[in-house]
């Protein structure tokens, strides 16, 4: 629990899991660089503090971007501790009270969920120390992530605002590429709840954007909750303390008293859209241009010793691998009584960039159980976007590859255990024939009375890549499988073997939609980075 970001940079620097960088490093480019090449690392590396701007505020990145930092994010020393206190509270609320001392027993819980509810900050809060009524993005250090974007873009926003209709907050991530000192684009797809509500308001909807803060917020503003469900209160309850909210100074929203810089605004519905765009991507590749709102700034406030944070995403592995470990276990559990009770355990392999891929492990009671579940789960929030799903019982180890490959080798048999279906594929997906509609596949590897072909899984499994791709990682390969695979359309079973074909549709008769590039960076950049790694003791 921390009170703000620099405090929690301080436990970093302390912990020594903080590298400060004193010399010039470029918000253009050169940020993003150095983060992705310490992020490579194993155990994802360290967080980087860039002190030297070429503006009045620092830069953090890679914050989160390991197992030990996301733990302390959470104030938690294992993820076991935060799946345990899940289970207790739920396993607490649902069960059945049966006498007046099981429910008085009920009280300190209750008193415990109050507590996390957001509530009102009193005096003069941290995130309104200078206020600018006339408003300049240019003077914050806004990053150019990759060679190719459209420009530079807030990376780390935690995007507030309000359904006109119930006054339900909403607290997402959404980027936003930098068009003036005033205006940004406001990156919302269609199925985001603030494009929802940009939808209910007949005017113009308030929004109110904050950076920094207790790290916990930024989680929270990431987490696929249930819509309804407020992130400030799912951060309260990680904390085990209320967020404390003050009311905007131009709009009618509240926000965390303690962030960094609030950036106010709003988005007018009826204006003419704005070409946002490309972007690297957390898939790996360019996102393409498209058109999206403008938002309008109407103040910004901020700390004195205000950071800027900022996250990069690409290639993986990158920071985002971590704050997906925190997801699997916290929904976990209500996978399991809402969505597929027999569902024991869930992984999302880092390839697969948070949706391509899933495995999950299931308590078994009846053959087809494992495409009832998979059904289940693409009907469940987020998970609507998981395109290849494997499923597999007993006690297989899910984040063991070897172990998954030989429940196939045992128990799967392609023209049996195969479930092939057709829906929402995420937006950002490349491969898919139509924008947002796309395969998905179910691998059954549960145990069958029958088994499987009895043949190694490179027997059973091939795959097609590119010629430049053919010397490549099995690491890249399996990423680049879960990127360039619709499961309809290039995915064929022949003869008891699955072929996937990982090749760039680029070109391929009959696919219409333009093909990004992948993210890289060009060698001048790459150089400097290099030197000021050197000069850092990065590498």
């Amino acid at each position: 629990m921390f009170s703000g970001l620099r405090q929690y940079l301080d436990f970093l620097d302390r912990e020594g899991e903080l590298i400060r960088i004193k010399e010039f490093v470029n918000p253009e480019l050169e940020i993003a660089c150095l983060t992705d090449m310490e992020a490579k690392k194993p155990g994802g590396g360290k967080a980087l503090l860039f002190e030297n701007t070429g503006t009045d505020f620092p830069v953090v990145t890679n914050m989160m971007g390991s197992e030990k930092r996301m733990l302390r994010t959470l104030s938690l020393e294992s993820f076991d501790d935060l799946e345990n206190r899940i289970d207790d509270i739920a396993g607490s609320l649902l069960s059945e009270k049966k006498g007046i001392l099981e429910k008085l027993r009920m009280l300190p819980l209750l008193k415990d969920a109050a507590s996390w509810f957001p509530t009102d900050f009193k005096g003069d809060a941290p995130c309104q120390e200078v206020i600018q009524f006339k408003p300049r993005l240019s003077a914050l250090p806004v990053l150019k992530c990759a060679p190719l974007d459209g420009g530079r873009f807030i990376t780390l926003p935690l995007v507030n605002t309000q359904s006109p209709v119930t006054g339900i907050r909403n607290v997402g991530m959404y980027r936003m590429q930098v068009i003036d000192d005033c205006t940004t684009g406001m990156h919302w797809h269609k199925h985001k709840t603030g494009a929802k509500h940009l939808n209910e308001c007949t005017h113009r909807l308030p929004v109110a954007v904050c950076l920094g803060g207790d790290p916990i917020y930024s989680y929270a503003a990431t987490a696929p909750l249930p819509e309804g469900v407020d992130e400030y209160l799912l951060a309260g309850f990680l904390r085990g303390k209320p967020v404390q909210l003050v009311q905007c100074l131009t709009q009618s929203l509240k926000i965390p008293a303690d962030c960094d810089f609030v950036i106010e605004g709003y988005v007018q519905k009826s204006e003419e859209k704005f070409m946002e765009g490309p972007f690297g991507d957390h898939t790996g590749f360019y996102s393409l241009a498209d058109l999206y709102p403008k938002f309008h700034v109407t103040c910004i406030t901020h700390r004195k010793d205000a950071i800027y944070p900022a996250t990069v995403v690409g290639i993986p592995p990158q920071e985002d691998k971590y704050i997906q470990l925190a997801t699997e276990k916290i929904f976990l559990k209500p996978v399991k009584m809402a969505v597929a009770p027999e569902v024991e355990d869930l992984y999302l392999p880092e390839e697969g960039t948070g949706h391509n891929f899933a495995i999950v492990r299931i308590s078994k009671a009846y053959e087809g159980q494992a495409f009832k579940v998979a059904n289940a789960l693409w009907g469940a929030g987020q998970m609507m976007f998981n395109k290849f799903l494997i499923v597999v019982d007993g006690d297989t180890d899910i984040r063991s590859h070897d172990a998954v490959k030989s429940a196939i080798e045992k128990n799967w048999l392609p023209s049996r255990d195969t479930l092939l279906s057709r829906g929402p594929m995420d937006i950002l997906d490349h491969t898919a024939p139509v924008q947002g509609i796309g395969g998905k596949m179910c691998i059954d590897a549960t145990s069958h009375p029958e088994g499987g072909t009895g043949r190694t899984f490179e027997e059973i499994v091939k795959f097609i890549f590119d010629e430049s791709e053919k010397e490549s990682s099995d690491y890249r390969k399996l990423w680049l499988v879960g990127a360039n695979c619709d499961a309809l359309r290039d995915c064929s079973i022949k003869g008891e073997t699955l072929t996937f074909d990982a090749r760039s549709k680029r070109n391929m008769p009959g696919f219409t939609r333009e093909w990004p590039d992948i993210i890289s960076y060009d060698a001048a950049t790459l150089g400097r980075c290099r030197d000021i790694a050197r000069n850092n003791h990065l590498i």
